[in-house]
């Protein structure tokens, strides 16, 4: 199976679904919830620059390298935010998740466990992915927790690394997680979704 080919995953009322022009309007929206790209350490475009943001993100899966999902509650079909695979490596049978990010109200709910779930899930028992990775800025303290507490394990930083949309440089800090500690992540996922929230 291609590891830009189109899939649908769902589970819990979360739906992801390959992002499309279609959802550029929903897109917005969610980003509105939060005034998200306000946030100096995210990727998350500003409102006119949504189109432009989802046909960078389906030129790079033409390439082959990216596949973004927009992330949308099952029932309604609204748009909840955005995440991706990206650096994708078939001949080493790796990739990173990214791109990802919520509307505000989605925050600290199950919508990212979800997703999680779901994406980890895909690259690893159909993709047959050796390796997930994640990368954050080293100022996204809450993307580095998120991470952590996924069960994935911290490779290192590397130092001046990227630009931020305020131009300075970042600092980012690379995770990854291996095939074979997938089993005990999946058991901790689905513990945490079963979990009674308070």
């Amino acid at each position: 199976m291609s590891f830009v080919e189109a899939v649908t995953l769902a589970a819990r009322g979360v739906e992801l679904v390959p992002l499309a022009l279609e959802h550029e309007a929903g897109l917005r929206a969610a980003a509105a919830d939060g005034e998200l790209w306000k946030l100096r350490v995210t990727s998350v475009p500003e409102p006119e620059q949504t189109r432009a943001y989802i046909e960078a993100a389906l030129a790079a899966r033409q390439d082959g390298n990216r596949f973004a999902f927009a992330v949308r509650d099952h029932s309604s079909g609204t748009v909840l935010g955005s995440t991706s695979y990206h650096d994708i490596l078939p001949a080493v049978k790796r990739l990173e998740i990214g791109y990802t990010w919520y509307a505000l109200r989605c925050q600290r709910s199950h919508v990212n466990t979800t997703c999680k779930l779901l994406m980890l899930t895909h690259a690893f028992e159909t993709l047959g992915c050796h390796v997930v990775g994640w990368r954050t800025d080293n100022f996204n303290h809450a993307s580095q927790r998120a991470i952590e507490q996924l069960g994935a394990r911290k490779d290192g930083v590397i130092r001046g690394h990227a630009l931020r949309r305020d131009g300075t440089i970042r600092d980012t800090v690379l995770y990854s997680l291996r095939a074979g500690e997938w089993p005990e992540v999946k058991a901790q996922l689905l513990y945490l979704l079963d979990k009674p929230r308070p």
